[in-house]
């Protein structure tokens, strides 16, 4: 890729993405940076592709983990893993290049599979914390409303309901015809910002902030319940004092996932609202660095699994040391102490 000169600027030369009228301007990077962001970049694709790929394996494998609130978390690993192997390659080239160089049907396809799985990460922690609420608020009812059927019934909400909202926006003409006094100038070549890059981002903001108010509110209850509960556990038979200090540390763990989920988004989300009104200010870099920022909320759930649940500890332990190979595994008690 040749520079770029402006004329009576040439000591400061200016490189673009291509060598045609409109084209994006392009961050050149000495090739010792380059080297060191595709490796940071390198390193944190591959930590959330085997930490969830890790989750979705255990789930699927052993007996004892095949439960309604365990095949939720299968699903969100299941999300998180395919953002890891199918967008972040792609996303990686654009962020240490600055430019898009796969052409209009990649671009779009890129820009559809990023938001579908983002938006069913955040589906899956919304029916979760609903799935906790239930076991901590109603845990009598809780075997009877919460069943497989149900959850599998929410995991094809999880993924049906962001999949039919992208490709309405992205694959129909809705956006040219109806919307266009919310579109911006047509984007620079290079840029692989489709005509939505005024309108998506408060589009999305309701997407991203009601279920986070759902599951916000939902742990507040979580919290009030099970500081109640814990104030009467001596007066519980030894057993139910078990399931419900259980319950209780399901809860605080997907809390935490709830709260780290809001810390790596909000950055972006707000950014990308905010700067659709101010005319794109925002330096490319500082905005590279809110979209990482968000992808690696992926590596951070089977990083809390590893540090609050003792099943996962025990199940990746039986992993690393191949006994999964054999058949008795499978039916490990991984919740016994």
């Amino acid at each position: 890729m040749r520079a770029v000169f402006i004329q009576g600027a040439e000591e400061h030369p200016v490189a673009f993405c291509y060598q045609v009228n409109g084209s994006c301007p392009r961050t050149v990077h000495t090739l010792g940076i380059q080297l060191v962001i595709y490796l940071a970049c390198a390193a944190g694709m591959l930590i959330i592709v085997l930490g969830n790929l890790f989750v979705a394996f255990a789930v699927s494998y052993f007996k004892v983990l095949h439960t309604p609130t365990n095949f939720l978390l299968l699903s969100l690993a299941l999300a998180d893993m395919s953002l890891g192997l199918l967008v972040l390659p792609l996303s990686t080239i654009r962020s240490v290049e600055s430019c898009w160089f796969f052409g209009d049907f990649l671009c779009h396809l890129h820009t559809y599979l990023d938001t579908l799985f983002c938006l069913t990460s955040i589906f899956h922690l919304c029916f979760i914390s609903i799935d906790r609420h239930c076991a901590i608020c109603d845990p009598l009812l809780y075997p009877s409303k919460f069943t497989v059927r149900v959850a599998l019934r929410y995991i094809l909400a999880g993924w049906g309901v962001p999949a039919a909202y992208t490709s309405f926006f992205l694959y129909t003409d809705v956006v040219e015809t109806r919307l266009s006094q919310w579109l911006e100038e047509m984007p620079c070549v290079g840029s692989c910002q489709p005509l939505l890059n005024k309108f998506w981002g408060w589009l999305n903001f309701p997407l991203f902030f009601v279920p986070c108010l759902i599951m916000i509110s939902l742990y507040v209850k979580i919290f009030v319940v099970a500081t109640r509960q814990a104030q009467q556990i001596t007066t519980l038979s030894k057993s139910l004092a078990g399931a419900a200090k259980h319950e209780r540390k399901a809860a605080k763990t997907l809390g935490i996932a709830v709260g780290i989920y809001l810390l790596c988004w909000l950055p972006f989300t707000i950014d990308t609202m905010v700067d659709s009104l101010l005319h794109f200010i925002t330096p490319p870099l500082v905005f590279d660095i809110f979209i990482w920022f968000a992808y690696f909320n992926s590596a951070c759930n089977p990083i809390i699994y590893v540090f609050s649940y003792r099943w996962f500890r025990k199940a990746l332990k039986l992993m690393l040391s191949q006994k999964v190979f054999s058949l008795q595994t499978r039916t490990v008690d991984l919740y016994q102490e």
